[in-house]
């Protein structure tokens, strides 16, 4: 399985456009600032999932700002991390996923493309992702391949 995670778009459609046409995701991730890019893609691409949460841009916005989402046998803890403070560091954001259980931390806000995987206590990893900002002059995502037993594959990529 395929989750394609974009963040940070502020209104800037064309690249997410052309990831999903090129990646051809099973699900999309769009970690909010501007939501609404979101739901633009989900009236273009409706038979493909399309997961959000809002961002400080988003104020408007009814979205959650926070999600917890099960997938393949993994949970993902989505958020944008402005209320997690992700810009001064992630330990906030860690401690939030590891409390609802998290396997994968997913986090935009800072515009800089972030991929580890770190082990909280032995035996147990949880892996972080910020794709960066997919609407900046410099556009990012993120890829995550998950397959049954087999470790998590994920990146972030040029656009």
């Amino acid at each position: 399985m395929k989750i394609i995670v974009f963040s940070d778009s502020h209104r800037t459609l064309d690249g997410m456009r052309t990831v999903i046409e090129r990646e051809k995701p099973d699900y999309v991730f769009h970690l909010g600032d501007h939501d609404s890019d979101a739901e633009v893609l989900m009236r273009e691409y409706d038979t493909l999932p399309i997961v959000t949460v809002r961002g400080n841009c988003d104020g408007w916005s009814d979205t959650p700002k926070t999600r917890v989402f099960s997938l393949g046998g993994k949970r993902f803890f989505l958020c944008h991390g402005h209320t997690l403070g992700v810009k001064e560091g992630y330990l906030r954001a860690t401690y939030a996923a590891l409390e609802q259980k998290a396997d994968v931390l997913l986090f935009g806000h800072t515009h800089e493309p972030y991929c580890a995987c770190e082990e909280p206590e032995p035996g147990q990893r949880l892996y972080l992702l910020n794709p960066g900002a997919c609407g900046s002059f410099h556009p990012t995502y993120g890829r995550i391949l998950l397959e049954p037993d087999r470790e998590l594959e994920i990146g972030c990529y040029k656009i």
